[in-house]
């Protein structure tokens, strides 16, 4: 008798319980479409993110890695190149030659032009042998000029590229010190 009790219990209270539920739910669906409607904007129901007020901006800035490397190394060695790191780059896309190579001669033959002959803007000892130094006007005619001959007369011409080859034409009396020195400061580029 209990079972029968629990049945019709069940089946009234089903249905009511059912209507119940729809009621609400039509209700609750008729208050959201008032209020998109009241908004202005019937095209959307829901809206997770918040209004963009508060929002942060920022603005990307494309920069070369190699530019802020040589800059960085020119800052480290207190050097006058600093200023110029933009075109030591741009000379060494502009002719093909490794982007290190302008910076670490610099550093072997002058010490990052601390040590270059006065009034030269010479830094890479380019030039300069007994009483003969090769002057420039500025540093970037300078880079623009050494860059120009190590990719056209020592790469292209005669494939010198790397310090150890570079070194029997730059500077041929040396014992190896040379090459080891420019390539140590090449390292400290990448």
């Amino acid at each position: 008798m209990r079972k029968v009790f629990l049945l019709a219990v069940f089946s009234l209270l089903t249905p009511l319980v059912m209507v119940f539920s729809l009621s609400l739910l039509y209700s609750s669906l008729s208050q959201k479409s008032s209020l998109v409607a009241s908004n202005g904007n019937s095209r959307v129901a829901y809206a997770a993110l918040p209004a963009a007020s508060g929002t942060l901006k920022a603005n990307i800035v494309e920069s070369d890695a190699r530019k802020t490397l040589v800059r960085e190394f020119f800052k480290k060695y207190k050097s006058e190149l600093l200023p110029y790191a933009s075109e030591v780059v741009n000379s060494a896309d502009k002719y093909g030659l490794d982007y290190r190579l302008i910076p670490a001669i610099a550093m072997q033959e002058s010490t990052g032009c601390r040590n270059a002959p006065k009034d030269s803007h010479n830094c890479w000892g380019f030039g300069i042998y007994g009483k003969k130094v090769t002057k420039f006007d500025n540093y970037p005619d300078a880079i623009e000029t050494i860059t120009k001959t190590l990719a056209t007369v020592y790469k292209d011409k005669k494939g010198l590229e790397t310090p150890e080859e570079i070194v029997k034409l730059y500077t041929p009396s040396s014992n190896g010190s040379w090459q080891k020195s420019v390539t140590y400061f090449m390292d400290q580029l990448q």
